[in-house]
This record gives C-alpha cells, sequence and structure tokens, in this order.
C-alpha cells in the first residue's frame, strides 16, 4: 500500500503484475499500462443514471425520489484520508472518506395520492448525504459534502425550496451529524468546535518508543485495520472527532448543548425533555476500533445539564473470542420509542462470556424518567440480546439469537407492566423457509418507528421474504396478538417479485409494493387489497435496454451427501440452444456455514427478478456471448458436535462438482469451458476450488484472503483460533497449495482494502507463491479502492480484467489436457 506519508493516505498507483511459467513470459514480471476499458456495450451500461431509490414520508402521504450519483472519478477517491480507531476520515470535511459514502445528486417530492412534483434546487455539485424526514413527513433534512465541509440543508416537501442551516461546520467522522428534534421544529446536530484551530503535527523527533504490554490476559482480536498506532494517532483522533452537540432551529440562531467531547452518539428522548449522549473516552486503544474504547452513556436535559449516567464501560480489549461475547454492565442503551422518556438496554448475566453454564445470558431492563429510581427488569434471556420493536404499553416484541446453535426466538412482552414473557417463535436463524416475517412498523407523531396494530388493536402485520423451494415470493400476513396465528393477506404471484414496501392505510386495504419481472424494471406500484388493481406510482425505464431479452432460470439439484443445493442461470439475450450450442461459463459464488443440513438445502433467490448489472458485476459477462451461474450454493454443514470447517475443502468440491455436472447436463455449458470466480470469501473459495479440483479452466479471486494464519483469532463463521484448531486453518488455507494451482488465475485487489481479514497483503503473498511455484497468475491492484470497488476507472478496468482473463482461459481455451500441459510445462 502506497501512502503520501504513514497517517496520510492520499496517492496511489495503478500496478499490474503477471507471471507465466514460459522462460520469455518469465522475463516480463511487471507492466502498468494505463486503465483498460471493456468492450461495448459494458461501458454503456456502467454510465447509465441509476435508478433512483423512493422512501416514503411518515404520515405514508408524501415519498421522496433520491437520484443517486453515477460512479464517482478515481481522483474523487484520490481525496486524502486519515485512517484513525477503524473509521477513514477526510481531514478536509471532518467527515467519512469518498469511498465510503454513496452520494444523492438529485431530490424530487412526489404525492402518493398522484399530485405534483416538486424538484429541490439543489446547490451545484452536490453531494448529499444522510438524508432524514421531519417527523411530520413535511420536510427532509440532508447533508451537502463540500471541498471544505459538511454543511446542513432543510428542504420543504410542498414546495421543494431548500436553504442551508449550518456552513460546512459539521463534524460528520462518526457518521450521520445531526437528528431531528421530536417536535419537528429543530434539529440537533454535531459540529467542529467553534476556534479548534490547526490539526497537530507529528513531531520530527519522537518522545520515545511505541510500547504496549499485557499482563497474562488473553486477549483475542481479529484482524483489524485503520487503527491508531502512536501517540500522534491519538492526538489526530481527539481533534477530528471531538465535536460540539447544537440545537439548529428552523427559524433561528444554532445554540450550544452541553459540553462538546467525542461523542458517537446522542438521541433526543421522543417527548424531547432529555438527550442521550455517548462520550468516548481515554485510554484509547492500539488493538481495536474506536466502538471498543471506554466510553460513558448519560442522560441530559435539553439544555445538556447532567441528569444520569447510565454507563461507564471501560476498554474493551479483552472480550472472549466466542462470537456471543459482549461487555459487562449496560449495552444496547436506546430510548423506548413508545413512550415519553423510558430507557431500555441490556445486561449480560454470564460475565460477557457466552461459555458459562447460567440459565440467564442477558437480561433486559426499563427506567422510566426522572432516572431517580431503581431500573426494572423486562425479560431474562437464556440467548444474547438481539433487540426490541416497540409498540405500545401491553405490547412489544423481544428478540433473542445464539451463535453456537444458530437459533433466534421473539418473544412478546408487556412493558408497562413487565411479567412472563410468551414465547412466539423458536426457529434456526438460517432457516429461510420457517421465517415469519418482520413487523411492519409506522412513524409516531414523535417521529419514532413503532409496530403498526391493526384497526381493532388485536393485531399486527408481517411482512417476509416468502421462501419456499420455488423461489421468494414476498408476503404480507396478519397476526392476531392472542394466539400468534397468522392469517395470509397478500403475497406476490408469479410472473412478478413484489415486495411490500409500506402499508398506506391501518387495515391494509391499500399497501406501497415494489414490483418487477423478469422483464420488467421496479417500479412502485400503489395497491388495494383485497384483490384490487396494481396502480404504478414511478415509470422507471429499464437502466440497460442492451440487456433485454437475457434469462434467468432458478435451477435445483443435489450434491453427492443429498444436501439439496440451488444456483441462478442466466443466459445471453437471444441464446438459442439449437443453434448456439453449449457456451463458455462464468460460476460465481460465495460459501456458507450451516448448522442444519436442511437449512443448507433450501433455495434462494426468486426466478422473477429484473436482472440488470451495475459496478463490478459478474453478469457484464453476459454481453460477451457468457453463461453465468449465479449463486451456486456452496453450504458448508456441520452438525451436532461437528464445525463446519472441519470439512470444508470435501464439502466445498463436493458442491462445485454438483454444480457442474448440473449445468453440463442441462446442455448449456461446455465442461471443458467453465470459470469459478468470487469476491472476498468467494475469492477464497475460488482459490481453493482450483488447488484442490480440476473443475474450472480458470478462476478470478477478488480482494480476497489466503492464508489463515494472517487471521489466527478467527475469520468469517469460525470461532476457533488458530491454535485451537491448526490443522483446519492449514488445510482450508489455499496458499498452503499453492503448488497445486495449475490454473490461470486473475488476483484482484483493491489497494486500501478496509475489510476485516482481507489485507492487501494477502493477495500480494499469494500472488508471490503462485509466481514461485510459476503459476499462470496476473495480480491487480486497484488504486485507492477499499473492500468493495467504486471509482469509475476501476469499475471499468476490473470489468475489462474479467472479460479478457475469461476469453484468454476459458472462452478461447484449447483442449484440456493442452491447456494443463501450457500450464504445468511438461
Amino acid at each position: 500500500m502506497l501512502s503520501s506519508s504513514p497517517r496520510l493516505r492520499a496517492a496511489g498507483l495503478a500496478i499490474v503484475v503477471a507471471a507465466a511459467v514460459s522462460p520469455a513470459a518469465a522475463q516480463q514480471t511487471s507492466t502498468s499500462g494505463g486503465w483498460l476499458v471493456p468492450p461495448a456495450p459494458i461501458p454503456q451500461i456502467v454510465d447509465a443514471p441509476p435508478t433512483p431509490s423512493l422512501w416514503v414520508a411518515p404520515g405514508e402521504r408524501m415519498t421522496a425520489l433520491l437520484g443517486r450519483a453515477s460512479l464517482p472519478p478515481v481522483s474523487q477517491l484520490a481525496e486524502p484520508w486519515l485512517p484513525l480507531a477503524g473509521y477513514r476520515v477526510n481531514p478536509r470535511t471532518n467527515g467519512w472518506n469518498a469511498a465510503r459514502m454513496g452520494f444523492v445528486d438529485a431530490i424530487t417530492f412526489q404525492p402518493l395520492d398522484g399530485g405534483a412534483k416538486h424538484q429541490v434546487r439543489l446547490p451545484p455539485g452536490a453531494r448529499v448525504a444522510f438524508a432524514q424526514w421531519s417527523p411530520d413527513g413535511q420536510r427532509l433534512a440532508f447533508t451537502n459534502f463540500t471541498d471544505n465541509g459538511v454543511e446542513l440543508w432543510v428542504a420543504d416537501a410542498r414546495t421543494g425550496t431548500a436553504r442551508r442551516l449550518l456552513p460546512a461546520v459539521l463534524n460528520a467522522a462518526f457518521g450521520s451529524p445531526f437528528r431531528w428534534a421530536p417536535d419537528g421544529q429543530s434539529i440537533l446536530a454535531l459540529r467542529v468546535p467553534a476556534g479548534r484551530g490547526p490539526a497537530p503535527e507529528r513531531s520530527r523527533v519522537p518522545a520515545g518508543p511505541v510500547i504496549q504490554e499485557n499482563s497474562g490476559r488473553a486477549a483475542p482480536l481479529r484482524t483489524l485495520q485503520d487503527l491508531l498506532t502512536s501517540p500522534y494517532d491519538e492526538r489526530l483522533f481527539d481533534y477530528y472527532f471531538t465535536a460540539q452537540l447544537v440545537r439548529v432551529p428552523l427559524a433561528g440562531v444554532a445554540s450550544s448543548v452541553g459540553r462538546p467531547g467525542v461523542i458517537s452518539g446522542f438521541d433526543p428522548s421522543p417527548d424531547g425533555r432529555y438527550i442521550l449522549v455517548t462520550r468516548v473516552k481515554r485510554p484509547y486503544s492500539y488493538l481495536v476500533e474506536a466502538e471498543r474504547f471506554p466510553y460513558e452513556v448519560e442522560v441530559t436535559d435539553a439544555r445538556g445539564a447532567p441528569v444520569k449516567r447510565i454507563a461507564d464501560q471501560p476498554l474493551a480489549e479483552n472480550l472472549p473470542a466466542a462470537f456471543d461475547a459482549v461487555i459487562t454492565g449496560p449495552r444496547s442503551v436506546e430510548w423506548r420509542s413508545d413512550a415519553p422518556a423510558t430507557l431500555a438496554w441490556a445486561e449480560a448475566q454470564d460475565g460477557g462470556d457466552p461459555n458459562a453454564k447460567v440459565a440467564i445470558h442477558d437480561r433486559v431492563l426499563l427506567l422510566d424518567a426522572p432516572f431517580t429510581g431503581q431500573p426494572r427488569k423486562l425479560i431474562d434471556l437464556d440467548q444474547r440480546y438481539g433487540g426490541v420493536e416497540w409498540g405500545r404499553g401491553d405490547f412489544a416484541l423481544v428478540s433473542s439469537r445464539w451463535w453456537n446453535t444458530r437459533r433466534v426466538k421473539r418473544f412478546a412482552v408487556s412493558p408497562d407492566a413487565p411479567g412472563e414473557p410468551r414465547l412466539l417463535s423458536d426457529r434456526g436463524a438460517q432457516d429461510r423457509y420457517g421465517d415469519p416475517g418482520y413487523p411492519v412498523t409506522t412513524t409516531n407523531a414523535r417521529g419514532r418507528q413503532v409496530i403498526l396494530f391493526t384497526p381493532d388493536g388485536r393485531g399486527l402485520y408481517l411482512a417476509g421474504a416468502g421462501a419456499s423451494p420455488r423461489g421468494d415470493y414476498p408476503f404480507l400476513d396478519r397476526m392476531a396478538l392472542a394466539d400468534a396465528r397468522t392469517t395470509r393477506v397478500w403475497q406476490a404471484e408469479d410472473p412478478y417479485y413484489e415486495t411490500v414496501v409500506t402499508l398506506l392505510a391501518p387495515d391494509a386495504s391499500r399497501i406501497l409494493t415494489r414490483r418487477e419481472s423478469q422483464r420488467e424494471p421496479p417500479n412502485y406500484f400503489v395497491r388495494t387489497l383485497p384483490g384490487g388493481q396494481a396502480t404504478a406510482l414511478t415509470r422507471f425505464p429499464d437502466p440497460a435496454p442492451q440487456l433485454a431479452g437475457i434469462t434467468r432460470q432458478l435451477v435445483t439439484y443435489k450434491r453427492a451427501d443429498g444436501v439439496q443445493l440451488s444456483g441462478t442461470l442466466y443466459l445471453p439475450a437471444g441464446y438459442d440452444p439449437h443453434r448456439d450450442g453449449r457456451l463458455p461459463m462464468l460460476m460465481w459464488a460465495y460459501p456458507t456455514e450451516f448448522r442444519d443440513a436442511n437449512a443448507a438445502g433450501q433455495v434462494q433467490g426468486s426466478p422473477n427478478r429484473f436482472s440488470r448489472p451495475s459496478g463490478i458485476s459478474h453478469l457484464f459477462l453476459l454481453t460477451q456471448g457468457y453463461a453465468v451461474f449465479d449463486n451456486p450454493t456452496m453450504p458448508i454443514v456441520g452438525e451436532g458436535d461437528k464445525e463446519p470447517n472441519d470439512t470444508y475443502v470435501e464439502q466445498l468440491v463436493a458442491s462445485a462438482r454438483a454444480a457442474v455436472d448440473k449445468v453440463v447436463e442441462m446442455g448449456v455449458a461446455d465442461r471443458d469451458r467453465i470459470g469459478i470466480g468470487g469476491h472476498s470469501y468467494g475469492a477464497f473459495m475460488t482459490a481453493n476450488l482450483l488447488a484442490h479440483s480440476d473443475l474450472f479452466r480458470a478462476g478470478i479471486a477478488r480482494s480476497g484472503a489466503y492464508n489463515r494464519t494472517l487471521t489466527p483469532f478467527g475469520f468469517q463463521s469460525e470461532q476457533r483460533t488458530y491454535w485451537q484448531a491448526t490443522d483446519i486453518y492449514t488445510k482450508m488455507s489455499p496458499f498452503t497449495y499453492a503448488n497445486r494451482i495449475n490454473e490461470p488465475i486473475l488476483l484482484i485487489h483493491g489497494e486500501m482494502d478496509d475489510n476485516s481479514g482481507t489485507f492487501p497483503i494477502q493477495s500480494e503473498r499469494m500472488y508471490a507463491a503462485l509466481k514461485g511455484n510459476g503459476a499462470t497468475v496476473r495480480y491487480v491492484v486497484l488504486p485507492f479502492e477499499a473492500h468493495a470497488y467504486r471509482a469509475r476507472e476501476n469499475t471499468l478496468h476490473t470489468l475489462a480484467e474479467m472479460v479478457r482473463w475469461m476469453d484468454r482461459y476459458v472462452k478461447n481455451a484449447g483442449p484440456r489436457e493442452q491447456q494443463r500441459t501450457a500450464t504445468t510445462g511438461n
């Protein structure tokens, strides 16, 4: 990774390195030939304006159509940024760096009743983010990222008129820097403290070495990036993350609320009388991100005067390695949405260690204003607390989860008079067929999300994916509160994939849906129930008409051990099996661990989705005459006492072999012209399949991890450490078997990958291992990119590399024996 200074990343180069086994090729070890552009029509599709998204305002009378900005130029990603405690901060704006932002560049208000639209006049070059509706749904507040800071704006939904409330002084280092007050007449915001002065400068002569010490206590940590590394970084963290909370009236002058500090969260109570403030404190850590720094949670009055300290948490460096390990003391502190000023939080009853043999692992507590009494128990849980959906005084839904068993539970409770909770469901978290759905919510008068009850108050609504052996058919159910019995109100039907966006009437007589089919792009519809017509609210056109005619098919098949598998087969527009015969194919997949073979075999996806690729999608290969088998499931199952990864390689190869056999049996793929690819854990999968099988002619591995000794305290869904499962870590690492990879592999990695476990050094070392063993390999480093790629130049270059690789080593590959001879040099 290149940088202009140890802690200021602002420069990078496009790096392309390649190696082959022939003597002539071995002489050319690196090239840098500028940006590549993929063949038509890929650039035209990439540059097409993205389809807007629709956001319904509280009250279900108004919507905002948010036009998304096209891919940013690489120059935008090249803006300087600082890696600080897990965040990447642009020092010029005091907000997130551009690589982590998806900006909006157009806002249009559209009434749900079909009235006149109003387009907001934004400032030139606006980069809008963090939009929020006011509680009454009449205004939309948002930030505008300028070259020198972050502004606060508000737009009137009735007229489209927008005005700036604060100049470029917001502090967006932690993310969204503002929240509406419950009355909708003012906004609470974080701003850079007045008179802050210049940023700290690094001393040319250090005051001493950087020292860390541990006193014999185990502190297992996953690999993390962008951490603090020195006292200088600590000063930078204080400088950029310290903020002053202010109240900004819609008409008037902003005023300070409380004292400045490293404020990582703030939330006004539903009645507006109090503010819940979270402040990060020292000592900071060089091992964990800011979320694990010491912090205090405090209730203040509306002016910022302290009222009650709820939590004072120490540095959390020493949590157990298990996934369900948590801190002790109050955590997940929040306001109860359906009450004026009541706090809720969870506290571990097992010392934070899920391996402790106790009957109760978490307790959820409530505390009412004025916060002088003792907290009262809402519920005891034998799993970890997963959150609350608030409804009213006699009904709320509490969820819990447990990682080791992959179980989730849902309880009905009475917040005003907690008694014995009522268990509503207890199921496998990965059981998609048994998923009852999530409660439909509405925005109350204070701007809070609460459960939407039926008009008689005796029921609520559940919306879900509707997973089934035929695919996903989203649904809307009515559930009786008394016995939890459900009645189907509506469900999507062929040929559509249609999801519930929101209910436009409490009796579900009108709902808003988002509908699409294989031939119709996604649009929003107002549907009357029961059995009424669907009226189009939007008419977004096909963003890529060049791809009209591609087909998709949900395919099911079985692995040799009987596990059911599925995937989505895409065929190019105009494909005729009799005329065109078997096609070259790219399979693109991502393994998933399961605790239940039945859940592992459940069908994923829908045959009725509209398929148009964007960004770095592998589906662009459809434009070049390839078939694409998308997400052929690669379940890694461990039942009983067995961990899934105990037989990772065997199950992975078995799943891939079943997928290859199926598409060859269908007559659409040529067994000798199939490539395999994936991103992140899918890249890890790709390298493993090339190392342990001869099923594929070539591979594409983007932003992967290949050596698990570099992630020794767990990875993906693996909880065991390297020292607990040394053999598993070794066998799962394709780096260990680099000498066995005799098919061409393309490695692509973002220069500034910020994902846990996928440091760029993973691809760098894998390339060195492959090159050292004489493999055919190409290694591409994309400048300024994180784990997902965003810049237009990098996007087009990635797609060009993928097409060229597939053309050379799959589409136009010779017979398999000829290719193996060329690869091995024998």
